[in-house]
């Protein structure tokens, strides 16, 4: 079931439209065509009591002011490009410096701020909703006019597909990600910290003082960045460890094991022992960013008045690795001129 809405108005009179869909199990998600933005995700706990489990707000005034990019579409370039420039095909590029002299997230006029367009749709996944947007050659200050598409399917399985596709009529770079931040005790249950994580991953990308990668790989083993087995988030957050201090806590890019380009791998679970929910992670990316909410400071009030605070909510941000046009080494997020962008990741959520 697909039910369209008017969320509101943008401050310059943009209609922005909400979906909510249904899956034959009672759980549901809502999206906006502001940003792209996944606004709720109520899924079941073990005794069928359900909850809101994704941050979030209530009015497009608060997704315009807000910083810290909840449940949007992050681009043209996710996480950050180190001095805030890269060269491709022997120019150099300039972008915005809006985090510490790099570039976070696409710059200043993210496509998190952008009213995408949008559609519902019905195929033998489910049902869903697609936003498209159109990024012009010099948007940002990238090349190339680049037209992407995220669709949004809710399976009976209880899956969270997530399908990005793109295509550019310049040689350009693009690496697009969901900036969910995920709170499987509830949107407004306080902090996430005795709930667990298990990562398919045996190494993070170091990260330099200004979250910057450095290109080395580093083995999480006997280091607070060891989740290959299943650990609480709070457990070693506040650990004496370089890589911690950096990000105040965890804001680290894992490396996926087995990663091979088009194969869908099991990255990621988060799991919260008292309600029973858990989240699985699924993609065919590189790279995860679980970052802990270490900078939310309630300066706006969630829904429902909600507060999130510091460590609210953790989020999974797949994606190519920080800064890796600049580091030949990593995997490549350069997308050819009239080749496809496309990748998937999947959110599923049991009990």
């Amino acid at each position: 079931m697909i039910k369209q809405t008017i969320f509101g108005t943008t401050k310059d009179g943009k209609e922005v439209k909400e979906y909510t869909v249904e899956n034959a199990n009672g759980m549901s998600f809502s999206a906006i065509e502001f940003g792209a933005v996944i606004r709720k995700v109520f899924t079941k706990d073990k005794n069928g009591e359900i909850a809101d489990v994704v941050l979030g707000f209530d009015s497009v005034q608060d997704y315009e002011n807000d910083d810290t990019y909840l449940g949007a579409v992050v681009g043209r370039y996710a996480n950050r490009i180190g001095n805030a420039t890269f060269t491709l095909n022997g120019v150099e590029y300039k972008l915005d410096k809006n985090d510490n002299g790099n570039t976070l997230h696409g710059g200043i006029d993210g496509y998190d701020k952008r009213v995408w367009a949008s559609e519902s749709f019905a195929d033998e996944k489910g049902e869903g909703v697609k936003f498209m947007l159109v990024s012009e050659d010099g948007d940002q200050s990238y090349p190339g006019k680049l037209e992407i598409a995220v669709k949004y399917t809710l399976t009976n399985d209880n899956e969270l597909i997530l399908e990005y596709t793109g295509m550019s009529d310049k040689d350009t770079i693009c690496n697009l990600t969901n900036h969910s931040y995920f709170n499987l005790a509830g949107h407004d249950s306080g902090d996430v910290l005795n709930q667990l994580i298990w990562l398919n991953s045996d190494f993070i990308t170091e990260a330099d003082e200004q979250s910057i990668t450095t290109g080395k790989l580093i083995d999480v083993k006997g280091t607070p960045m060891d989740f290959t087995t299943e650990t609480a988030i709070g457990d070693r957050i506040d650990a004496d460890y370089y890589q911690i201090k950096f990000g105040a806590g965890y804001d680290h890019n894992w490396v996926i094991k087995g990663y091979e380009k088009g194969k869908m791998n099991f990255i990621a679970t988060l799991r919260d022992k008292a309600s029973g929910r858990k989240m699985e992670v699924y993609t065919d990316l590189p790279g995860v960013q679980v970052y802990s909410g270490n900078f939310l400071k309630a300066r706006i009030p969630g829904k429902n008045q909600a507060k999130y605070t510091r460590r609210t909510g953790v989020c999974f941000e797949t994606q190519y690795y920080p800064d890796s046009i600049n580091k030949p080494e990593f995997p490549s997020p350069i997308l050819k001129a009239g080749e496809e962008y496309k990748t998937t990741t999947i959110y599923k959520f049991i009990v």
